[in-house]
């Protein structure tokens, strides 16, 4: 099966969390998404007209089929992701081989779940380029910090300022086919707002704490530095995932204790809007209620006039 994206359908998929990188302006693109089995889970490959890289997406189940592909005797970059196991908070491992395939039969040892392997339909990619890329791809992962990476950094190269350039082109367009193939492992948990009236920066206080966000793809995200209260209330008795939830936070230094508040070290996506104001309340809360605007509108009357 294969399912092309026009320029209406990829503008989308930028709005719902591929990044455009500041050195390059995101234009428009035309994707084919072929899925073998009609699955969008199993075995598939992207392309994007008139780029020369192509992307081959696989879960560990199918990893046999992967290996066989005949686009894994070049040179490349991938993408193994997974669950920590102490921890159950996404991972994920980001490698190059000038031969992918005899690098993934290295990792069948490992723990992982699905594999992404972008690599080029020409023979133009060098060793050279896939260590700058893999570079690129480990420092932009680590920026945006959806995963635990199993490796800090990456040696990289040296390349000539015209093939960085091309790399940056090159890795633009990985960014743009993540999502694509359903990982998010570079979409900035905090995306620019939306034009809807409820796509803003809203507010959420109780008692000394505040907390800014707004709404995301994936649900909420409360920004860094905001703050929440310290101690639960009664209701949360009622829902022992929000006192879970709040331990889990604590646990992964999210929430750190200063001046008798909780303090966000970092963006944090929520599923839903009521999901991060159980969190700042310490009980039960509506979010449709609990945001508002700086001005005092609730995210409820937001939603009802947009």
């Amino acid at each position: 099966m294969a399912i092309f994206y026009e320029r209406a359908q990829v503008a989308e998929i930028n709005a719902l969390g591929s990044i455009i990188p500041i050195e390059h302006k995101m234009t428009p693109a035309t994707i084919k998404l072929f899925l073998q089995r009609g699955d969008a889970k199993s075995l598939r490959t992207a392309e994007i007209i008139n780029w020369t890289g192509k992307a081959i997406a696989a879960p560990r189940t199918e990893l046999d089929e992967l290996l066989n592909r005949e686009e894994l005797n070049k040179a490349g970059v991938y993408i193994l992701t997974g669950f920590d196991p102490q921890t159950n908070t996404p991972n994920a491992y980001i490698g190059e081989a000038e031969v992918i395939r005899e690098r993934l039969k290295q990792h069948k040892t490992k723990e992982w779940i699905s594999a992404i392997v972008f690599t080029s339909k020409d023979e133009n990619l060098t060793k050279a380029h896939v260590r700058h890329l893999e570079s690129r791809l480990l420092a932009e992962a680590a920026r945006v910090n959806r995963f635990k990476l199993d490796q800090v950094q990456a040696g990289g190269s040296k390349l000539p300022e015209s093939d960085r350039e091309d790399m940056e082109a090159f890795l633009a367009r990985i960014q743009l086919l993540l999502p694509v193939l359903g990982s998010d492992i570079l979409a900035p948990i905090a995306q620019p707002p939306s034009s809807g009236p409820s796509g803003g920066r809203l507010f959420c206080r109780i008692k000394r704490a505040e907390a800014q966000g707004q709404r995301t793809a994936n649900g909420f995200v409360v920004f860094r530095n905001s703050t929440a209260v310290l101690e639960e209330r009664p209701s949360a008795e009622t829902y022992p995932w929000v006192v879970a939830q709040r331990k889990q936070l604590i646990a992964d230094g999210t929430l750190v204790e200063k001046d008798g508040l909780f303090v966000f070290t970092k963006d944090t996506e929520f599923s839903s809007a009521s999901a991060a104001a159980v969190v700042i309340h310490g009980g039960s809360a509506n979010g449709l209620t609990a945001w508002k605007t700086e001005g005092g509108k609730t995210l409820k009357e937001l939603d009802a006039q947009s």
